[in-house]
């Protein structure tokens, strides 16, 4: 059967595929460490689940309004104004089905043929890919390792086109778990105000898992906020990642036509997950302190094991629950005759010779890099180090 041509341009995730590779490891008895996962290791707070609880019980059984319950919308209005000093009407805002497809709705609302989409590496590895999903043309910025990988104002201007109409911005950023400072997002500000067809779409699906300096929106700048889209969601900070809830404030042309979109497609998302989201974000939140707390005791004992591998260069991230160190000392060694040309055969090797599951940087747009998830516990990060160490031994 005949596949359109629009599925051709896009590829598999490599975080997914790699990730797949490790459970097939694991299916035949081998002992993988898999620091590949995206996703925290905690459950999801008693509190919230005795709220989907509750709504089954309360019969929320029924098809959910397209754009979210309107007293979770009220939730996420007064969210991004207490927490981030965001003023979003109620129809600025639209509920879905994770913050990924908030993404997606708002690429596919926004850029068609011809666009230039500006992504700064590393990006996550949907973008570019969601970038060409709308024909679309990713227009890549190379991150300054020396600056936790961020980009300058003075890279974004040259960037910039007649054809430009999108930058996609993740901060805190998956995979780097860099954060921009108040003044460096306020540079970004003044460039991109100088061009008001360019949307700004801020991915800040990591805002509070942020240990070192303070998390602030590009949208709060008032030269830039008709011109920004803000997605977050419940996944990270509350262990929700299967409820999969994501929300979004946008400028109100963009979230009506995501709200259309939606209508064709999703139409209203979980009703179930949708009363356990508004229970995340009115309920008790002293949980994203105690968990950040164990992520971040895991995120030191992982830097202190990247710091004993000789020519392992890295920028202790700040936010996430992501390393993003530099192995180019290792990649094109070889094992066995066979040379490890870039970090996708690099991580293969960690993953068939240590047994340990990594994602190649390759698939953020820097492949010296492989990205590494602390989200598991103390012991398995000891023991992954162990590994790797043993297997970094015998490469020549």
């Amino acid at each position: 059967m005949r596949l359109s041509s629009r599925i051709g341009r896009v590829s598999e995730s490599q975080t997914l595929a790699m990730s797949q590779k490790s459970r097939e490891l694991k299916e035949t008895g081998v002992d993988v460490v898999d620091l590949t996962v995206g996703q925290p290791d905690f459950f999801t707070p008693d509190n919230v689940k005795a709220a989907a609880k509750k709504a089954i019980d309360d019969n929320y059984s029924f098809y959910s309004p397209v754009p979210g319950y309107k007293d979770l919308i009220k939730a996420v209005q007064k969210k991004f104004k207490d927490e981030n000093g965001l003023d979003f009407a109620e129809n600025q805002i639209v509920v879905s089905t994770g913050a990924k497809q908030c993404l997606a709705n708002t690429m596919q609302v926004l850029f068609q043929e011809g666009d230039e989409v500006i992504i700064p590496t590393p990006y996550w590895v949907s973008y570019l890919d969601l970038a060409r999903l709308c024909n679309a043309t990713p227009v890549i910025i190379h991150g300054n390792p020396d600056n936790y990988y961020k980009i300058s104002p003075e890279q974004l201007e040259k960037a910039i086109t007649p054809k430009t109409h999108g930058f996609i911005l993740n901060a805190p950023s998956n995979p780097s778990g860099s954060i921009y400072t108040k003044d460096e997002l306020k540079a970004l500000a003044d460039v991109l105000a100088k061009y008001p067809e360019i949307a700004i779409i801020s991915d800040e699906i990591y805002e509070h898992l942020t240990y070192d300096g303070e998390h602030c929106s590009i949208a709060s700048f008032d030269n830039v906020k008709n011109q920004t889209i803000v997605l977050n969601g419940v996944s990270k900070a509350y262990a929700m990642t299967g409820w999969r809830i994501g929300y979004m404030g946008a400028p109100v042309e963009v979230a009506k036509a995501v709200r259309k979109l939606q209508s064709q497609t999703t139409s209203g998302t979980c009703s179930i997950a949708q009363r356990a989201a508004l229970e995340a974000l009115t309920g008790d939140q002293t949980i994203i302190a105690k968990n950040n707390e164990v992520l971040k005791q895991r995120r030191d004992l992982m830097v202190k094991s990247l710091k004993a591998i000789p020519g392992v260069k890295f920028n202790v991230p700040p936010a996430t629950f992501y390393c993003f160190p530099d192995f180019s000392a290792y990649i094109g060694k070889s094992f066995n005759g066979k040379k490890l040309a870039n970090s996708f055969d690099f991580c293969d090797y960690l993953l068939n010779e240590a047994h340990v599951a990594c994602v190649a940087g390759g698939a953020f747009g820097v492949d010296e890099c492989i990205r590494m998830s602390y989200v598991v516990g103390l012991d398995r990060i000891e023991e992954a180090f162990k590994r790797i160490n043993k297997a970094l031994a015998n490469l020549k």
